[in-house]
């Protein structure tokens, strides 16, 4: 599982004074995009990969007066050619403020296009969710 702690910016807000349900989009992929970097830029240095899918459920509004956020994301299964992750937001007090589940595809830079997991990359998932489940 990888745990980030965003702050909430004045430019997240919209005129009804919360957070755009669109910015809790943002917040989710820069944790995602840290979890994915950590765990397999290993396999090659970098991991080239497109969001494929995207669902979440608000359940709490944000304000700027909640300071930060702390973004949660975890793999939850592995695909031929996919991964599948859950992942959420919390209010720095816990509250869970949207929960979300995402599906990520590796992607081949050359040909443009999405490829199958590698041997390697599929090791490495496998040891995380190994490890989130232990």
């Amino acid at each position: 599982m990888h745990e980030a702690r965003i702050r909430i910016r004045w430019r997240d807000m919209d005129a009804y004074g919360h957070v755009n349900n669109a910015v809790y989009l943002t917040y989710l992929e820069e944790c995602r995009d840290a979890w994915a970097q950590a765990l397999l830029a290993s396999a090659d240095g970098s991991w080239d990969f497109v969001l494929a899918h995207i669902g979440i459920d608000y359940r709490r509004q944000l304000t700027q007066d909640d300071g930060e956020v702390l973004v949660r994301c975890r793999l939850s299964s592995i695909g031929r050619s996919s991964v599948k992750t859950r992942e959420e937001i919390r209010t720095a007090d816990g509250v869970v403020a949207a929960d979300a589940e995402a599906v990520v595809v590796p992607r081949d830079p050359d040909a443009d296009r999405s490829r199958p997991l590698t041997e390697r990359e599929r090791a490495l998932l496998q040891a995380e969710l190994d490890r989130d489940a232990g």
